[in-house]
């Protein structure tokens, strides 16, 4: 310690009989202050605090607008609002202008089949169609007067109905689908009057299926009759036709 104080000394003595306040030409040192003009210059201090924070400075001009950047991700979808509350209802608006007239459309095809036939004579023959020649409608041809028997081109559901005068016998009729009695009806006559008969039925008819009437039994039950005044009818029409 004290040899590092010797040096130090030494440096701080001017050299070469030169004035104590310069240490080279040109360059002034300042002379220790106090009573002492040999001085030893202690160790170094500690440093100092920091000083209080200066004032911003004053804002930069604005750069140049930068380019446009990438787009982001999309982000998750998010979860459904509630439904709000209804609306009033708005005011009616005007009619529009009417549509174009459509192309026409397909017409709808009728059937028909229909029949409605009278007895001319009196029938004597049993067990046998009875002929109705007295045609009261035929439009479609399907009944024929020279066999008495109707022919089904349409198939469907038929209505059938005969109306009959009887006179002078008994009379025993049956209504007749391919070569099966379908209806019975039976009347008794009694003597000097003239008695009236009658039957229907729904039948379903195939294509090609036939129907008539005949008598049945012996010729004492076939008192069929038809005058002037007098008529024996047998009808028939489609109601429905199959669909299928």
């Amino acid at each position: 310690m004290l040899l590092l104080q010797a040096v130090l000394l030494l440096l701080a003595l001017p050299s070469h009989g030169q004035d104590s306040t310069t240490e080279s030409p040109g360059v002034l040192i300042p002379a220790p202050k106090g009573a002492c003009a040999g001085w030893i210059a202690g160790i170094p201090g500690h440093p100092g605090h920091n000083g209080t924070p200066g004032r911003d400075g004053r804002d930069g001009t604005p750069g140049e607008k930068g380019e446009k950047g990438d787009a982001g991700l999309v982000g998750p979808k998010g979860d459904t609002g509630e439904t709000g509350v209804t609306g009033a209802e708005g005011p009616r608006g005007f009619p529009g202008s009417p549509g174009r007239k459509g192309e026409p459309g397909e017409g709808a095809y009728v059937y028909r089949s229909a029949f409605s036939v009278g007895l001319e004579g009196r029938v004597t023959i049993p067990n046998v169609p009875i002929r109705f020649t007295k045609i009261f409608y035929n439009q479609q041809n399907h009944y024929d007067s020279t066999t008495g028997k109707f022919r089904c081109n349409i198939p469907g559901l038929y209505y059938f109905s005969y109306h009959i005068t009887v006179y002078m016998k008994d009379v025993k009729v049956s209504l007749f689908k391919k070569d099966k009695a379908m209806l019975f009806t039976y009347d008794q006559y009694q003597d000097k009057n003239v008695d009236q008969a009658s039957g229907s039925v729904l039948l379903h008819l195939q294509v090609d299926d036939q129907v008539w009437l005949q008598v049945y039994g012996d010729g004492d039950h076939n008192g069929l009759y038809a005058d002037n005044v007098n008529d024996s009818i047998f009808t028939g029409f489609l109601l429905y036709h199959d669909t299928e």
